[in-house]
């Protein structure tokens, strides 16, 4: 008996790990049918687990400075990527293609990047950054 109620509560906490891992990874928060891309400065590199971030300072068209935020995924599928903790820099010029977020907060998923001296960065499924 305690072998049947030891297996069904590893069963129930199985499966309640695989539905807050699925919740967790949503992406129901950015709208994914617009793309918009923000130039800027990059802040900060939060390059942490389970997701990053990179914070940049972008100035409108009022020149009025507005702080970006853009999620991206952890460490090591960054490095897959070829993107490392040292691959932004606070200071570097970026131009971020991102899926801006649904209710108008300055932030969105980061799909592209690309640096000033024209490295791209691509963290989903994409090959190491390259130069022209």
């Amino acid at each position: 008996m305690k072998s049947l109620v030891a297996r069904t509560m590893a069963g129930i906490a199985a499966v309640l790990a695989v539905s807050a891992a699925v919740a967790h990874h949503s992406a129901a928060m950015f709208d994914m049918e617009k793309e918009i891309t923000i130039n800027g400065t990059v802040k900060d590199f939060q390059y942490t687990n389970p997701h990053s971030w990179l914070i940049v300072v972008a100035s409108g068209a009022d020149g009025k400075e507005t702080l970006w935020s853009f999620e991206t995924e952890g460490p090591s599928t960054l490095e897959r990527a070829g993107i490392k903790r040292s691959s932004l820099q606070a200071g570097d010029k970026v131009s971020v293609k991102t899926h801006p977020m649904k209710d108008g907060r300055t932030a969105g998923l980061w799909l592209m990047l690309t640096k000033s001296d024209g490295t791209v960065l691509q963290p989903r499924g994409a090959p190491p950054p390259t130069k022209p």
